[in-house]
């Protein structure tokens, strides 16, 4: 049998207005009469129907969070810290796993939608700031996490992964490599694309230095091993001499592709730096260098802002966070 507020009411002594202010506004009630219907609600077992509450209220206790590949340590880390800054305010979050497909955002943001989340978290795949205008003027705030949209119409916490890529290549030009590969894609993720113009500005301030790209179509181990095994089959005169890889998880599959002949050692024939700094990156085989992002912070920072600006309104002025990276030197770029 469904339990139901008269039924609490009832056993309680009390009216229905006042369970409801137990539950809604505790404050407005004796400590003696809030005792007396918890007491009831235990005794009855009774669950309150939080859609029926969030249809008055018009919008939920949850935040949504849509990131581009679960399966990263980055993504994850970036959650954790979401989950701890909406923790502070009774908040929860609903994450959402695009696996890199478009369909798959575009619903995730219709779901969230109907379920009237609290706010959107968001790594959007592509261009969608028409989307999410739309989305905001429907009454749901909206803040990108990883990311920025040139217009500045949202606003986003994000790293500059430009310099990151300027890290990157400098401190393999630093170590004496001038045949760099950036490992990466798909160039349409703009992390990808930004890291990698990072790196072309630096090599092009170092006459005798080059950079190729040995394209990918996913951001994970498997990808990186095939890069990997690609560059194992050119002639050794053709190989670079330094590989910048998009992400950690690409440079972990390359580093296995190259262990698994052992013709080639890292770094001393060619040297392997990620991107991320998870903390696979420490444990590798060859722990392996890496442009650190602060994941925590940077979810914890987006929920705080998307707090701001759900309390500020139509009026509340955009902001963009960018976190500066840092790059975390290990045995994949020893001398």
């Amino acid at each position: 049998m469904t339990v139901n507020v008269r039924d609490v009411a009832e056993l309680a002594k009390v009216s229905v207005g006042t369970v409801s202010n137990v539950m809604n506004r505790p404050e407005k009630v004796s400590p003696s009469t809030v005792a007396r219907v918890q007491a009831a609600i235990d005794e009855l077992g009774f669950v309150r129907n939080d859609a029926a509450r969030q249809l008055r209220a018009g919008r939920s206790r949850s935040l949504g969070l849509v990131v581009l590949d679960v399966a990263n340590p980055f993504f994850t880390d970036l959650a954790r810290g979401a989950e701890d800054r909406a923790a502070e305010e009774g908040l929860a979050v609903l994450l959402g796993n695009t696996d890199d497909d478009l369909e798959r955002e575009a619903a995730y943001l219709d779901l969230f939608e109907e379920q009237r989340v609290h706010g959107v978290l968001i790594s959007p795949l592509g261009d969608i700031g028409e989307r999410l205008a739309k989305l905001r003027a429907r009454g749901t705030p909206t803040v990108l996490v990883d990311r920025q949209i040139d217009d500045r119409s949202f606003s986003s916490v994000s790293v500059d992964d430009v310099a990151g890529g300027r890290l990157a290549a400098n401190h393999l030009m630093a170590i004496h490599r001038t045949r760099l590969a950036f490992v990466g894609g798909p160039s349409s993720i703009r992390q990808v694309a930004d890291r990698l113009a990072g790196a072309r500005l630096a090599v092009a301030e170092h006459p005798g230095v080059s950079i190729e790209v040995v394209a990918t179509d996913a951001l994970s181990v498997l990808a990186g091993r095939a890069a990997g095994q690609q560059i194992l089959e050119r002639d050794p005169g053709d190989r670079p001499d330094a590989i910048f890889a998009a992400n950690d998880l690409l440079a972990i599959g390359v580093l296995q592709a190259l262990n698994m002949r052992g013709e080639l050692h890292v770094p001393g024939d060619i040297a392997l730096i990620g991107y991320d700094d998870i903390a696979f990156a420490a444990a590798a085989v060859v722990p392996l260098s890496s442009i650190r992002q602060p994941s925590v912070l940077i979810g914890y920072t987006a929920v705080d802002l998307l707090l701001r600006e759900a309390e500020g309104g139509a009026g509340f002025e955009h902001e963009q966070i960018v976190f500066d990276p840092e790059l975390v030197i290990r045995e994949s770029t020893a001398g």
